[in-house]
């Protein structure tokens, strides 16, 4: 395991992840970035999931397949222990599956390995500001999932929301945080969360992330 601490601005990252030269080119690629840190780095889960609710960093980078503790049981560990930092799968998994189960389960973010460069730095920075991210091509394997898997014996009713969950609803289309969503409407965190649970009852949907790429399919991102 390596660790560097810093007290400096940029947002402090993690890499959790069973693949030694895949942390040493994540490593290499944020050397060349003054926004971004990268302040530990494991294959270890358990290592990874101590160092994460030590740290705090901004953001965790997390494998999805690993020995003995995959990534779905990691994410649900640091939210257990209430890691409030955003975590993002990285995966060459672009099951359809796997992709709906760690957003389900509080992943905030799903890219794929075989990503560019450049693209992945800029998905990183996204996250780090409180967006969800996901790699552009399972944008449709989302929706389509969402068409598939969803069991509410009704359609979600746009009329059903008041004017608040419909705002509200408009900011998780377009991937923010409670955090964002209550900075940029002027209300308080925890005011979005009981709205976001409403919203979500009112939609028969069972996640944040269902809820925004049904906003995005309905034009009510717009």
């Amino acid at each position: 395991m390596t660790l560097t601490t810093t007290k400096d601005t940029p947002a402090s990252l993690i890499i959790i992840d069973d693949h030694p030269l895949l942390r040493r080119g994540v490593a290499q690629l944020l050397e060349l970035e003054d926004d971004l840190e990268l302040v530990g780095e494991t294959g270890n889960p358990e290592e990874g999931i101590a160092l994460a609710i030590q740290l705090e960093p901004d953001l965790v980078l997390l494998d999805l397949n690993m020995p003995d503790i995959n990534g779905l049981e990691a994410l649900r560990r640091l939210r257990e222990a209430n890691y409030s930092g955003r975590v993002v799968m990285f995966t060459v998994s672009d099951h359809e599956d796997d992709v709906v189960a760690a957003l389900r389960n509080g992943a905030d973010g799903y890219l794929l390995k075989d990503m560019e460069p450049e693209d992945m730095v800029r998905q990183l920075r996204q996250a780090a500001l409180g967006r969800m991210v996901i790699s552009e091509s399972l944008t449709a394997l989302l929706a389509e999932a969402l068409r598939n898997q969803r069991n509410a014996p009704t359609t979600p009713d746009i009329h059903s929301l008041t004017q608040r969950e419909r705002e509200i609803l408009q900011q998780l289309a377009g991937g923010l945080s409670n955090k964002l969503i209550a900075r940029k409407l002027d209300i308080t965190e925890g005011t979005v969360k009981v709205h976001v649970k409403h919203l979500l009852k009112k939609l028969n949907l069972r996640s944040r992330v269902e809820a925004a790429v049904w906003a995005v399919q309905e034009g009510i991102d717009r």
